[in-house]
């Protein structure tokens, strides 16, 4: 088990507000363990009791529609934290969280979480922070889902994907999502998706190999997203 102290991701999350004793303390209060991509982190409506830190790998968080479909709402990767704003708010977590790779996290209690939010000014603010950010980020894509078309939120979830998580040797996105998890990413149907990104292919936006893709007009798609 490494030690917190150590550990370069937490430099990427409100965690890097804390000195070294805490750190320490932190290392001997949390545990690790290995997710397999497909693997549930937590499911919607449980009581956590605590946040995980990524410490590798990507997952997805997504809400259960009223008609019994995963709407993915956001993928979060290396050095961020999952579960703060239902520790702040004493409340079961409102989305699910599932991997989209093998991952490594780590599980810190909320007992201890608690404890630097009461001797910790600048960790608390920094929790702040990131709550108000994912709250921003939330107002400008449900913007986007009543004011975009399909296939400029298309175009803008490709080149996101590209620019976030980075891409492959051989150019592919290196986050690769399955038809239904992209389409349930722009919120349309996986028959709409796929149509759109084989118009895609066929004006040179892309190529397409199996589940991967690789863009190829960044320039254009851009336009298309505008």
């Amino acid at each position: 088990m490494s030690k917190c102290e150590q550990c370069i991701v937490r430099e990427f999350s409100s965690l890097k507000a804390l000195n070294k004793d805490e750190l320490v303390k932190l290392a001997d209060c949390k545990t690790s363990r290995i997710i397999k991509k497909g693997e549930v982190i937590f499911e919607e409506g449980e009581n956590v009791n605590g946040i995980f830190c990524i410490k590798d790998g990507v997952c997805k968080l997504s809400k259960l529609s009223p008609n019994g479909k995963d709407q993915i709402v956001k993928l979060v990767s290396k050095g961020e934290l999952l579960g703060q704003r239902s520790l702040i708010s004493d409340e079961p977590v409102n989305l699910s969280a599932v991997a989209l790779e093998d991952m490594e996290v780590c599980f810190i209690p909320k007992t201890e979480v608690m404890g630097f939010f009461d001797k910790n000014n600048q960790f608390s603010m920094n929790v702040m922070k990131v709550i108000c950010g994912d709250l921003k980020e939330a107002d400008g894509h449900m913007v986007d889902m009543a004011q975009k078309t399909v296939k400029e939120r298309l175009a803008e979830t490709l080149l996101y994907l590209q620019a976030t998580f980075g891409i492959n040797e051989d150019n592919s996105l290196k986050v690769q999502l399955s038809r239904e998890e992209l389409a349930s990413m722009i919120g349309t149907a996986t028959e709409s998706c796929i149509r759109l990104l084989s118009d895609f292919k066929k004006l040179g936006l892309i190529e397409l190999t199996g589940k991967k893709i690789t863009l190829i007009d960044i320039n254009k798609l851009k336009r298309i997203a505008e």
